[in-house]
């Protein structure tokens, strides 16, 4: 059991901002403390955790979803997709100790949830990028007319989110959760995600928040500030509005 839920989970791939850390050593710092220096970096798993994800890592039926997810995000909001890729452009090219999940998604990391009922609590994904989108896949054998349903509380929908389905949303500000599903039946799902730390530490020079912030002048300070203020504006520009009749 964890915050979303009552299942087992693990995450892979490329994230910032959760705790991970590399030691960066000097010899005064070796004999006196020791001092670590936090930058973007691979998850890592050991034993037959690792075993697994390399076993659904390179699964066709996952590279087909992690790819159709990414092209469905290019399709709908291109100008958003965009804005990932450049993101993810900068920061591969400055650590190529840095690997991607997929070669053809543009999401940093992906998490299984394995079940076999998953379904979670209310919940927000607060370490990703506020306005990014999520990919959710729902996998498995349910009904979805009667379990199984993804509930965005805050626009007050809940929606038949049948297995093999697909959506993409601002999973960092809309509380989410899933309905139970039945005795006998399973539910597994496969997500895929980008931390805001990765944005963040490439908008600021791929270096920490403290060292951007103490190296600027007063005129760049407050032109930062003025672009922090503005990037909800920015964030929701980069979403597209389809008409439908």
């Amino acid at each position: 059991m964890h915050r979303r839920g009552r299942y087992s989970a693990l995450s892979v791939g490329i994230s910032f901002g959760g705790g991970q850390k590399a030691c960066n050593l000097t010899l005064l710092q070796a004999i006196f403390q020791i001092t670590y220096l936090q930058h973007p970096q691979n998850l890592r798993h050991e034993g037959a955790a690792a075993r697994v994800l390399a076993t659904l890592l390179n699964h066709i039926a996952f590279i087909r979803l992690a790819e159709f997810a990414s092209g469905a995000f290019a399709a709908w909001a291109l100008p958003f997709f965009q804005y990932y890729a450049e993101h993810l452009k900068a920061l591969l090219l400055s650590d190529d100790s840095l690997i991607l999940n997929f070669a053809n998604s543009i999401f940093c990391a992906c998490t299984f949830n394995f079940g076999p009922k998953t379904a979670t609590f209310e919940h927000t994904d607060s370490g990703n990028l506020p306005f990014g989108w999520c990919s959710v896949t729902a996998l498995g054998r349910f009904n979805p007319k009667q379990g199984g349903h993804l509930i965005l509380w805050d626009l007050k929908l809940v929606i038949e989110f049948p297995p093999g389905s697909t959506i993409l949303f601002p999973s960092a500000i809309l509380r989410h959760s899933n309905t139970p599903i039945g005795c006998g039946e399973t539910r597994y799902s496969f997500t895929q995600y980008t931390s805001g730390g990765l944005f963040r530490w490439v908008d600021q020079g791929l270096q920490l928040s403290e060292d951007y912030w103490s190296q600027l002048s007063d005129a760049e300070h407050d032109a930062a500030l003025r672009t922090r203020a503005g990037r909800w504006a920015m964030g929701l520009g980069l979403y597209c509005l389809y008409a439908y009749t």
